[in-house]
């Protein structure tokens, strides 16, 4: 069980580092990359290209399936010097983006130099994304109208 658990934690790791990659704009990744060690050579598996994707939804959340529509997603993959295998995946048409979160999937796997990826570039990143959606937030909090029922005023 121990396994699992350690193995669900990975899981999530990896799943955390490349939402935030996949959100973040490349410009502000090599802005983050310059305060980190250079990334190791690498070899293209499947170089990066754009394509299309079925969004799909269901009723209510858990209901029938229906296709919502489709939107452009660019995707990547390597393999580094180590072996390490990493994919990028993002929307949109920025091909530049998907290969360099490719690379710093790869790296982010390794103990030791994921380490410092993710202290310098991730941990960066998502208090980013997390001061810019406190913001939008905020924006949103001060359009809020609050009505008042007639029930509500006799209490």
């Amino acid at each position: 069980m121990l396994a699992q658990d350690q193995a669900g934690s990975e899981i999530d790791a990896r799943r955390r580092w490349l939402s935030v990659l996949a959100r973040a704009k490349v410009s502000d990744i090599r802005a983050q990359l310059a305060a980190a060690p250079a990334l190791p050579e690498y070899n293209l598996l499947r170089g990066p290209e754009a394509g299309m994707t079925m969004l799909r939804g269901r009723m209510g959340g858990g209901g029938q399936s229906f296709n919502l529509g489709e939107m452009t997603l660019s995707r990547c993959s390597i393999q580094d010097q180590a072996g390490r295998v990493g994919h990028g995946y993002a929307a949109g048409r920025d091909l530049a983006q998907v290969e360099l979160i490719a690379r710093l999937d790869a790296v982010l796997q390794d103990e030791e130099a994921g380490a410092i990826y993710h202290k310098t570039v991730i941990e960066p990143l998502a208090a980013q994304q997390d001061a810019q959606n406190e913001a939008a937030e905020a924006r949103a909090a001060g359009t809020e109208v609050k009505f008042f029922t007639l029930a509500a005023m006799r209490s």
